[in-house]
């Protein structure tokens, strides 16, 4: 049995989402003219209480899509060090956009307002113009930390109060939502813009839509196109969102429970001198008296697959595909090593 820990990108379709998909009315979404794309698009928007919506093939184009629409030349961008947009993007912030980045640092990932107020840049000739902060929810790099709406609210504040734009990348904002019980309508009040993954946790095999106003997402089109990211009969995927809203949202938790169970596993190793709180789904261990790439072989040796996330660090994420029986295995295997 192999137990795939790397990402909960690796899920594969399950048989309704199949069903779902294959039975999909389709047609050229490029024309606007695929119903089951539009269907999703309003879908989410509604959800969010937002205007408008844009199905792209990736988390990352539509967060990129999102930094082109509020940056531009000799702008800057405000986002903890951290961050996907930054770090995990192929430098995509200056070759899409041409614009600049301030990172901050911060406690698993999140930043506060005090700290976005103190790196906004004067009006002054020498430093570029601050237009937009980025924020992530959950954080990958910290462990699936999870901001809370009362956190956001005063940085939407301070964003409101100097004519900044406040972009969200909720990959898995769900995987949030459904631990802190708050609505997506709450969220979709405080940002200009947010990316939502469909293929992380709820387990799609492609696809993520950004929100925003239908200006914003009229101008946001265009620039998918300009990414390459116009498909035709892409309903076929949308059908595979659609479906998961509304059968695998909830669901989440189960991975979280497990999660935290691999985390409570892995703080007992004697290699391991530290787990990251375990928020949601993501469990992140420092290693210590052994390399991140011998314990990913002793893993592997075990038909264990993870993901290096530093130099002391390695990263497991549960998804819909790792069970009670792979956490099972995990833990008799993991006494191997």
């Amino acid at each position: 049995m192999l137990i795939d820990l790397r990402s909960d990108t690796v899920t594969r379709p399950t048989p309704g989402m199949k069903e779902a998909m294959f039975s999909a009315p389709v047609g050229d979404d490029v024309f606007g003219e695929d119903p089951t794309v539009n269907a999703l698009e309003e879908k989410i928007a509604k959800l969010f209480g937002m205007e408008a919506a844009l199905f792209c093939p990736s988390g990352t184009m539509t967060n990129q899509i999102a930094i082109r629409l509020h940056t531009g030349l000799q702008t800057e961008v405000i986002c903890h060090q951290y961050s996907h947009i930054y770090l995990y993007e192929g430098g995509g912030i200056m070759a899409n956009s041409g614009a600049s980045v301030k990172l901050l640092p911060g406690d698993f990932g999140k930043v506060k307002a005090n700290q976005i107020a103190d790196s906004i840049n004067p009006d002054d000739v020498h430093a570029p113009e601050t237009t937009l902060v980025s924020l992530e929810n959950t954080m990958n790099k910290g462990g699936g930390s999870i901001y809370t709406l009362e956190e956001i609210k005063p940085i939407h504040q301070l964003c409101q109060e100097k004519g900044l734009k406040l972009h969200l990348d909720g990959a898995r904002l769900f995987n949030a939502l459904v631990e802190t019980g708050e609505k997506p309508v709450d969220w979709g009040a405080h940002f200009d813009t947010i990316s939502i993954c469909l293929s992380k946790g709820l387990g799609c095999p492609v696809g993520s839509v950004l929100l925003g106003s239908k200006a914003d997402i009229k101008r946001a089109r265009k620039v998918r196109k300009v990414f390459g990211g116009g498909m035709r009969q892409a309903g076929f995927l949308a059908a595979a969102g659609i479906y998961a809203l509304d059968h695998q949202v909830d669901r989440l938790k189960e991975d979280h429970k497990r999660a935290q169970a691999l985390g409570e596993i892995l703080s007992k190793l004697p290699v391991v001198s530290e787990v990251f709180p375990v928020a949601t789904n993501i469990v992140i261990a420092r290693l210590v008296d052994i390399t991140p790439e011998e314990f990913m072989k002793k893993l592997a040796d075990q038909n264990i697959k993870s993901v290096k996330f530093g130099k002391d660090l390695v990263r497991f994420v549960t998804h819909l595909d790792f069970t009670d029986e792979h956490l099972d295995e995990f833990a008799k295997r993991i006494r191997k090593i």
